[in-house]
């Protein structure tokens, strides 16, 4: 293998020299050519005129000593090195400062020698020199863009953004022999600039001018190229761009590019969260680090959607140790390689076991006597609990329980429970499990000098079972995509941004606070489906149904975050506050938690009966699941 290396290697290296040797020789030519052409058009280009002034025998007695000195001023100014496929305007100015030192030597060299040559030949041969060393210089690239501007099959594309992205986006589509796009319009809010033209594509107008644009120029894809637009901006945008057939594409935000350079690399098709998003959320890295850095963190469920993120950011401050526990082995083992391929220093340790199992929770606080406690292991799918509510109780409250017990006994600092949206106002039974366990985090925090909080949050788009990848699979298969009720609307965030503002709120953490992000405007699922179904190139109802299915068992029209009773503090982040929720005798808390011991053994409605002493507010309408498995809602 080396051997057939070094061969190539061989190859490429020759090829290289061979490339600039024929470059040079190029260059001689051409240098000397611009002499005999500045004295043809200084003497109108009359050849007889020229032979008898006795210019001519003057400027043969220069090439010499001009040709070498052009060589060396190319070659110091690095015309010999650049890569010529992509010169820009930095190397133009090369080329133009070569040339005139070029010239100049020249007329210095003639002021000192006895030839006579026109006081206009180092102007003429200047400005001839310019261009025939820049047409040799970009004449790949200038060949490239005329091809394909010319190729057949390319899509007649609208620009949007005749800023510095679309500038390089544009130069770079124009220039590119692998591009699939020609770029036919622009499209600019800055009214100043409509009529102007752009490397040659003209400006067209504002978005008000899209739709018409689009037919105008027979349209068949967009691309935004605004990466410094807002969320709010990029939604109303792309809004408007799906009233057209056209495709859409786009550069990620100005953040997302992360200093990278904007190229045509970068374009992707839109996703819906470009529809969902939000701007930026900022998090103050100096106070996460604060109480994560060279402590020891325990992460529950640390291989689920949540869980593996919350892993994947704390590694990034430096714990001591980071402990990942989970039921799910796979997911456990995934978590680990990719933690450990990312950060080969962090000391990681994986363990296989259920919060539900109390032995074996203490056993693993005993052990590695964690410091800071995340906890994430939950069963969280309302229409599953809805059918196996034991399971809930189980997984959910006694985990959370025997989480927090440890935490306590084994003085963790702090322990921050990961809860949700649906804990408020439940109707079904993963909801009221989780409302049981921020109040078993309230009731330890008056007793323990551990510091519990939770962390209440809506959906986390693309986290698993959630509803993004559920209409893309529906999508793929040609429909229908399901939808439970028209009117339904969700609260919606990623799971990093989710995850770094439950880290966030970990630092504000300091006796028993429910914290409430802010999950920004509510969507309507209809309308994501609808949304969903256009970006993958298909209409709603005509190519792809749309069907409602009925809202499932304990699913409500809306989320709430926060309860009719609690009362909400602003803290530094403007996306975090904290609730005030009422709060639970802990003597009656815990004679509950008592009969719920049990649960495994009670029926369908009396376990939901229990869980209405516990949460008041919970509800449950009767339905044709409770009729069959004999559960008897209570009203």
């Amino acid at each position: 293998m080396k051997e057939i290396s070094k061969v190539k290697n061989s190859k490429a290296l020759f090829g290289s020299l061979l490339g600039t040797v024929c470059i040079i020789i190029a260059d001689i030519i051409l240098v000397n050519a611009s002499g005999f052409f500045a004295l043809f058009t200084r003497f109108e280009f009359d050849f007889d005129e020229l032979v008898s002034s006795g210019f001519l025998d003057s400027f043969s007695r220069t090439v010499p000593p001009s040709t070498v000195a052009a060589i060396l001023i190319f070659a110091l100014f690095r015309l010999y090195s650049s890569v010529w496929a992509y010169a820009g305007v930095g190397e133009l100015i090369q080329i133009i400062c070569a040339c005139f030192l070029s010239c100049v030597f020249d007329w210095i060299y003639i002021r000192l020698m006895p030839y006579a040559l026109p006081r206009s030949y180092v102007i003429i041969r200047f400005l001839l020199l310019i261009g025939l060393i820049s047409c040799l210089r970009f004449s790949g690239r200038i060949s490239r863009g005329l091809i394909s501007l010319k190729s057949r099959g390319q899509k007649r594309t609208m620009l949007i953004g005749a800023g510095q992205s679309g500038d390089i986006v544009l130069r770079e589509m124009q220039s590119s022999s692998h591009a699939k796009n020609r770029i036919v319009c622009i499209i600019d809010d800055d009214f100043k600039k409509k009529g102007k033209r752009l490397h040659g594509v003209k400006i067209v107008g504002s978005r008000e001018n899209i739709l018409s644009a689009v037919e105008q120029y027979r349209v068949e894809e967009i691309i935004i190229a605004i990466p410094s637009a807002t969320a709010e901006q990029r939604r109303s945008l792309l809004k408007m761009c799906q009233k057209t057939d056209c495709e859409l594409l786009t550069l990620p935000a100005i953040y997302q590019l992360a200093n990278g350079e904007v190229s045509i690399e970068k374009i992707r098709k839109v996703d819906v969260l470009d529809l969902l998003g939000r701007d930026a959320i900022k998090t103050d890295t100096d106070e996460i680090s604060g109480y994560l850095t060279g402590k020891t963190v325990l992460v529950t469920g640390g291989g689920g959607s949540i869980g593996s993120e919350l892993c994947r950011q704390i590694a990034k401050h430096k714990p001591e140790k980071l402990i990942i526990f989970d039921i799910y082995e796979n997911n456990a083992y995934s978590i680990e390689q990719e933690l450990l391929k990312k950060y080969p220093q962090l000391s990681l340790v994986v363990l296989i076991g259920s919060v539900r199992d109390q032995k074996r929770v203490f056993e693993v606080f005993e052990r590695y006597r964690p410091e800071i406690v995340f906890h994430a292991a939950a069963h969280k799918h309302v229409p599953l609990m809805e059918n196996s509510p034991a399971e809930a109780v189980k997984n959910n409250v006694f985990g959370t329980y025997n989480t927090a017990l440890a935490a306590d006994k084994f003085g963790a600092d702090k322990m921050v429970l990961i809860s949700t949206d649906k804990a408020v106002n439940p109707t079904n039974v993963m909801g009221a499990s989780k409302r049981i366990c921020e109040m078993i985090v309230q009731m330890m925090s008056k007793k323990s000098k551990t510091v519990f909080a939770a962390v209440r949050f809506g959906n986390v788009l693309g986290s698993n079972g959630s509803v993004i990848p559920l209409f893309r699979k529906q999508i793929e298969l040609g429909g229908p995509v399901t939808v439970t009720h028209k009117d339904i609307i969700r609260y919606f965030m990623t799971i990093p941004e989710a995850v770094s503002l439950v880290l966030q709120a970990g630092a504000y953490a300091k006796d028993g606070e429910i914290f409430v992000l802010d999950m920004g405007e509510p969507v309507r699922i209809d309308d994501l489906a609808r949304n969903m179904i256009r970006l993958s190139g298909f209409e709603p109802d005509v190519d792809i149904k749309i069907k409602y299915t009925g809202l499932r068992p304990g699913e409500k029209l809306y989320e709430e975050l926060l309860l009719s009773e609690e009362g909400i503090e602003k803290t530094d982040n403007d996306l975090i506050f904290i609730g005030h929720p009422e709060e639970s005798d802990e003597s009656v808390l815990l004679s509950h938690l008592k009969v719920l011991e049990n649960a495994q053994d009670m029926s369908g409605s009396e376990l939901r009966r229990q869980l209405r002493e516990i949460v008041s507010q919970y509800r449950y309408e009767r339905n044709e699941s409770d009729e069959v498995s004999g559960v008897q809602a209570v009203s």
